[in-house]
């Protein structure tokens, strides 16, 4: 704990995960956003045009970030580099934002197959400090990947809803339970909308998310 550590972005010394530079730069997603989606608003508003037309299954997301450069390096060297002091990062980031109200943390699950080749969840280790820190039980298993789907990154945003159709399992009892669920990047919200249907199929009665990062759909 003496030693100096090296910012996760530049690698120069820097006394927390980033140096004042790198973490000055971070892009966030301005001051409105949805309530239920997280995506940015120019004003405030009950919820954004999308979520008023097509209410998603969960209630309400908040994102510490918004999923641009350098925020998607810090996400890509946790998945695929292993660095886990990007989900320390992550998760202090989250602990900074209103604390939800809430019963038990569960995080998104990866697939079998997935988690074999990656060897750790990513989400799992964003939760874990935000469980400890909001002294509320981690639901680790409390729902389960059981289909294996193409890379949601890989679709265009209007099939990836259809691609994670029965891709989870509930094999918790959430009657009466609000629930948070923690994953690190949110794009198409179609994984997290598909993950609260099942929650509340299964009794939840709120389905909050906390995401690292927000991505936001640019038009071309």
């Amino acid at each position: 704990m003496l030693l100096p550590r090296s910012c996760l972005l530049c690698g120069a010394s820097a006394a927390t995960a980033l140096c004042a530079g790198c973490a000055a730069d971070l892009p966030g997603l301005g001051p409105h956003t949805c309530p239920i989606c997280a995506i940015p608003l120019a004003a405030p508003a009950p919820a954004c045009g999308d979520c008023l037309r097509a209410p998603p299954a969960f209630d309400a997301t908040l994102a510490a970030l918004r999923y641009a450069f350098p925020v998607d390096h810090l996400v890509q060297s946790l998945k695929f580099a292993h660095r886990l002091a990007s989900a320390d990062f992550f998760a202090g980031r989250l602990l900074a934002l209103p604390p939800p109200t809430g019963d038990v943390v569960v995080p998104v699950p990866l697939s079998p197959l997935r988690l074999r080749e990656r060897g750790f969840n990513q989400a799992v280790e964003i939760a874990r400090p935000l469980a400890r820190a909001y002294r509320l039980p981690l639901a680790m298993t409390g729902i389960a990947r059981i289909r294996e789907t193409l890379p949601q990154s890989r679709l265009p945003w209007h099939e990836r809803q259809r691609n994670l159709r029965h891709a989870f399992e509930c094999r918790v009892d959430f009657t009466g339970k609000s629930v948070i669920v923690v994953d690190d990047v949110m794009t198409s919200g179609a994984t997290l909308n598909a993950i609260a249907q099942t929650l509340k199929d299964h009794g939840a009665v709120r389905v909050c998310n906390r995401v690292a990062a927000r991505a936001i759909k640019t038009l071309t």
